[in-house]
């Protein structure tokens, strides 16, 4: 069972960089109204928040810049960017690097307790599998969120706007 959680998370960041990759730069940084930040925002936003739930309980090195979380992190808008947001490119590589190391974690590690439960809101997390899989399920509702916005501003460019 461990090990088709891994699986599952793979294929999840598998579907991610897919959808990603054929994704115009030029899309990026488009907001539509409906939305409260752009896909390079919910991209980054998902490299970041994997490696900050992983660090919860797992060894997983971590290869984001440090001026990431300035971007990504929850909370941050593109709006308050005071400096120019690493490129999809850049984007593209940092969740490929993840998804490489994905396939290094030990199903073992997954049963692992936490040295204590971690509390978000109404969740609470007490081994590292629950946190794992939270990882994947928050990164899914960024894929869709993705997935949306693409369907809005697709609309947009046909009817010209």
């Amino acid at each position: 069972m461990l090990q088709s959680m891994i699986h599952t998370a793979v294929s999840v960041r598998q579907l991610v960089l897919h959808q990603i990759q054929s994704i115009p730069e030029d899309m990026f940084d488009k907001q539509p109204p409906q939305f409260a930040n752009t896909i390079r925002w919910n991209v980054g936003h998902m490299a970041v928040c994997l490696e900050y739930f992983f660090s919860l309980g797992l060894p997983f090195p971590s290869s984001l810049p440090e001026s990431y979380a300035a971007f990504f992190h929850t909370g941050t808008k593109p709006a308050d960017w005071t400096s120019a947001p690493p490129s999809k490119e850049e984007l593209v590589q940092c969740l490929s690097a993840q998804l490489a190391s994905l396939s290094e974690i030990s199903p073992d590690l997954l049963e692992k307790t936490l040295e204590s439960p971690i509390e978000m809101g109404p969740l609470r997390f007490e081994t590292v599998g629950e946190i794992f899989n939270f990882a994947f399920i928050h990164e899914t509702m960024h894929f869709s969120t993705i997935s949306c916005m693409l369907k809005v501003l697709q609309y947009e460019y046909q009817e010209g706007k």
